[in-house]
């Protein structure tokens, strides 16, 4: 079985193996945390952490579910297939899950001190995103290997000690403005660095 293990529903749903049970829109109601729910409730296991293999997107502090859920759904598209989190939004808040829309199941969720995680995966080369770098995301070439992208705080970017320990530190190219959504930003380094290559 997946990590789907039981539905609550309004009507028969055709999962396989699955354990359902038909409920009225009260019981539908109260166990929603939507205004309006869609009729359909899942009950899953939380995935377990897997071996890291390929890219990662390290998360360092980030708070607003949001950017967290936006970041994930890039993360699949884009070939990041390892989520590390580190004092950032708990993933398994609803607001991120529904964000994510089904992204949070096929990536590989690890809760984990980034620092520790850096020093236990010296083969993969760590890119820190930081404003003061004179490095812009275009300069950089990664042809093979495994990568690291790291990203901040929405207010105070990633930790200085974290920015140290990285292999490189970089920032995006902008006109009239200084930073960008967390998300977006995320999201374009991300296509640039796993998506396009």
């Amino acid at each position: 079985m997946g990590l789907l293990e039981m539905v609550f529903s309004l009507k028969k749903t055709h999962f396989n193996n699955i354990e359902e049970y038909l409920v009225t829109q009260e019981i539908i109601n109260k166990i929603s945390d939507v205004k309006t729910p869609q009729g359909i409730i899942g009950v899953c296991r939380m995935k377990e952490d897997q071996v890291v293999k390929g890219n990662v997107l390290l998360l360092d502090r980030l708070q607003d579910p949001g950017n967290m859920g936006t970041l994930l759904r890039s993360a699949v598209a884009f070939g990041f297939e390892n989520i590390v989190v580190d004092q950032s939004v708990d993933v398994y808040n609803p607001k991120v899950i529904r964000a994510t829309q089904g992204a949070i199941f096929k990536v590989n969720m690890i809760e984990d001190d980034i620092l520790k995680f850096i020093n236990q995966h010296k083969h993969i080369q760590f890119l820190a995103t930081d404003l003061s770098s004179v490095v812009h995301l275009e300069d950089i070439k990664v042809n093979h290997g495994d990568i690291g992208v790291i990203l901040g705080n929405e207010g105070n970017g990633v930790r200085q000690e974290i920015i140290q320990a990285s292999n490189l530190i970089f920032k995006l190219k902008m006109h009239n403005m200084e930073s960008l959504n967390a998300g977006v930003a995320g999201s374009i380094i991300m296509y640039y660095l796993g998506g396009s290559r």
